[in-house]
């Protein structure tokens, strides 16, 4: 989109008005008016898409079985850069709670630490008949009520155990007897769903380099373990498979193990490309961080497994699009064929929707039996007896939390935290990379839309290009004294320019020339959010564009610093603008990023932040938090944090107003002082009383 060649001079046919919330978006009604919305996801699906593409040909030119296995070490070596790493293998201190016994099978309650402290409850199932050692199945769980009690779940698991399997489904992080936010008086999760656990727990782990999916691999790696430690179990004849969540996991696990010779992924394996063009990025344990940035797709799973014999389970009606799993397959068939494996890679399509069903759970039974126990026969299902929740558990609440306590992912978090941290402050160099931001300097490209006047000021309306794709509609208060050139202030609220409208005539009624710009996301340009329930906007905001700035290394933050540097280059080259005294205002949201942009760019003199998140830590040292995920740049507290930058545009003098936790609230005065302390007294920490007006709270701050 660029509203430059769609719109012309049409732009100047806006009727003048008073200053209103509809003036103020004015490009509101015009023939781009739409398109406004999909900028932001446009500009970051065609980087994805540019990264995919070289992907691609990088695939076609794998021509051996050598090229596969380099291939493989990369896709191995940037998995654990994306997630922080393999961790210390521990004593599992495994114990078998109780048993529930069949006809054919046994299953086993299980209690392990994939971590110290850290409890993984399980069920193994065990063949009663036949010979051991048996061959055994890892079992993933995807997202599903009930966990390991799920009815699909169980009829995989018994009839497997039945046909001579042993098998070991663990429960994930968020779910069953692993809430991690569990609320006693709700007795169940605070936040509900587990999806949402566990993004929140997520962007922790995000901030300080990792991926929550370090937490959930180590959990299968370590299962992975037990299973083998089982004198049941055959270690060379060893699958995995699940679904959903379960099948991303199975993904997982055949990139990163060795020990796992055979793999049946359900309803997960598709295609970034397809992903962004339907539903989006999905929960933090699904979106590997810079994944793409690395030229990275779900078939690299498939390659990184390759020529281990390998089935895609799909449905075409799965919200996972099944035009993204043929054409991943197709390509990861290609692969296989070339290295001489053309039997090993395989997929079915069943014509029903997203879940473990009956067509899908037949040819994992066959693809299981023919690889490790040599039979190729047709299968079919037992009747299986489904056990309750409370039959399956292992802890005797139900819930770890309450039952042995122990870590939490929150609290694994906090000490990752003191691990990485303190390297901190980084050099500035190292902040500009980690944030994505790129800048040079150049001539900004704008288009007038008309102008609003009145006795005080003129507003004028523009919409300037920050980058190729990124349009910034804006708004330009010049009053009508005192003559000649200006101070100037550059203004990002978290909602938009209409938002800041009090403010606008305040900072303009002081004498200086205001630009107030909606940068990318925000205001006219906010994009669409509604993603998996109406819980995630309000806990992550525009969690698509966030996540996708993430998969292709970059950061919203850092793009909206651009857009707010590319606001001060127009300010600078203003006739009416004093561009020795442009300073910044932040409200809400917005403070985050222009705190950066004053950071990398010394044009930029005084800041004034109003209603800002105190600090990263912060979101780690607290289990929940709202807002933040827009905000968030991978890996920051290995280098820095808020109060860091701050410190880094000492001595221009920084004015934090009302800072907030990481829930929005106001956040203890003394303890935002004490984080910034380093800035001081440069950084002023103060709380705004009712009342205040801007020429009141900041003085002379602006002359």
């Amino acid at each position: 989109m660029n509203i430059f060649r769609l719109l012309g001079s049409a732009a100047l046919a806006l009727p003048l008005a008073a200053q209103t919330p509809e003036q103020l978006n004015f490009l509101t009604g015009l023939p781009d008016g739409g398109q406004l919305r999909e900028m932001l996801p446009s500009y970051l699906k065609g980087k994805a898409f540019r990264l995919l593409n070289e992907r691609s040909d990088a695939v076609k030119r794998l021509a051996s079985a050598g090229d596969v296995e380099a291939r493989r070490l990369y896709i191995r070596q940037k998995m654990w850069e994306a997630i922080g790493g393999p961790l210390e293998k521990t004593p599992l201190n495994p114990r078998v709670t109780g048993v529930l016994e069949r006809d054919a099978y046994r299953i086993e309650k299980i209690v392990f630490e994939s971590q110290p402290r850290f409890y993984v409850t399980a069920n193994l199932y065990v063949p009663k008949r036949g010979r051991p050692p048996f061959p055994g199945i890892l079992f993933p769980l995807g997202h599903e009520a009930g966990a390991k009690a799920h009815h699909a779940w169980q009829s995989v698991l018994g009839s497997l155990a039945t046909k001579g399997f042993v098998c070991l489904a663990w429960e994930p992080i968020g779910q069953g007897e692993r809430v991690q936010l569990w609320d006693e008086d709700f007795l169940e999760s605070k936040v509900v769903r587990s999806t949402t656990e566990h993004t929140l727990l997520g962007v922790q782990a995000i901030l300080v380099g990792d991926s929550l999916a370090r937490y959930t691999i180590w959990d299968g790696i370590r299962a992975l373990d037990y299973l083998l430690s089982r004198p049941e179990v055959d270690a060379k004849r060893i699958g995995v498979t699940g679904n959903s969540g379960g099948g991303t996991h199975t993904a997982y696990l055949t990139a990163l193990e060795d020990r796992i010779h055979v793999a049946a992924p359900s309803c997960y394996i598709t295609s970034w490309r397809r992903l962004l063009e339907t539903i989006g990025p999905q929960d933090a344990e699904q979106c590997l961080p810079s994944w793409l940035a690395h030229g990275l797709d779900h078939g690299d799973f498939l390659l990184a497994f390759a020529p281990r014999p390998n089935l895609m389970l799909t449905a075409i009606r799965d919200f996972f699009s099944i035009t993204g799993a043929r054409e991943t397959y197709r390509e990861a068939r290609d692969v296989y064929q070339r290295i001489g494996a053309p039997g090993s890679m395989a997929m079915i399509e069943a014509d029903d929707g997203h879940g473990y069903t009956l067509p899908r759970r037949l040819a994992a039974y066959r693809w299981f039996s023919r690889w490790l126990q040599g039979d190729d026969s047709e299968q079919t299902e037992p009747e299986i007896l489904q056990a309750t929740e409370e039959e399956l558990r292992a802890t005797e609440t139900g819930q770890v939390a309450t039952s042995l306590g122990g870590e939490t992912v929150t609290t694994l978090n906090q000490k990752r935290l003191e691990q990485v941290g303190r390297r901190r402050p980084a050099p500035l160099e190292q902040i500009l990379k980690l944030t994505g931001h790129r800048y040079e300097p150049a001539a900004v490209k704008a288009m007038p839309f008309g102008s609003i006047d009145s006795s005080r000021y003129r507003v004028d309306k523009l919409v300037y290009e920050s980058e190729p794709g990124i349009d910034v509609p804006a708004v330009l208060y010049v009053p009508r004294s005192p003559a000649g050139r200006k101070p100037a202030v550059v203004l990002l609220h978290g909602q938009g320019k209409a938002a800041a409208r009090v403010e606008l005539e305040q900072l303009a009624g002081a004498g200086l020339v205001v630009l107030a710009i909606d940068a990318r996301g925000w205001g006219q340009t906010q994009a669409a959010s509604e993603r998996g329930g109406s819980d995630w906007p309000r806990y992550f905001g525009d969690f698509h564009s966030a996540m996708t700035a993430l998969l292709v290394g970059d950061s919203l933050v850092g793009m909206r610093a651009l857009d707010v540097r590319r606001g001060v280059d127009l300010l600078a080259a203003h006739g009416e603008v004093d561009s020795g005294h442009i300073n910044g205002f932040g409200f809400g949201a917005g403070a985050v990023p222009l705190l950066h942009a004053a950071a990398f760019d010394s044009r930029i003199g005084k800041v004034a932040l109003e209603g800002m998140l105190a600090s990263y830590e912060s979101v780690v040292r607290r289990p929940i938090h709202r807002g933040v995920f827009e905000n968030v740049v991978s890996g920051a507290l290995r280098y820095y944090d808020l109060p860091d930058l701050a410190a880094l545009i000492a001595p221009r003098p920084v004015w934090l107003v009302d800072a907030t936790d990481p829930l929005g609230k106001p956040a203890p005065l003394e303890q935002v002082r004490a984080a910034y302390a380093a800035g001081r007294p440069a950084v002023r920490v103060i709380r705004r009383k009712p009342g205040d007006t801007i020429p009141a709270l900041y003085g002379d701050l602006w002359r």
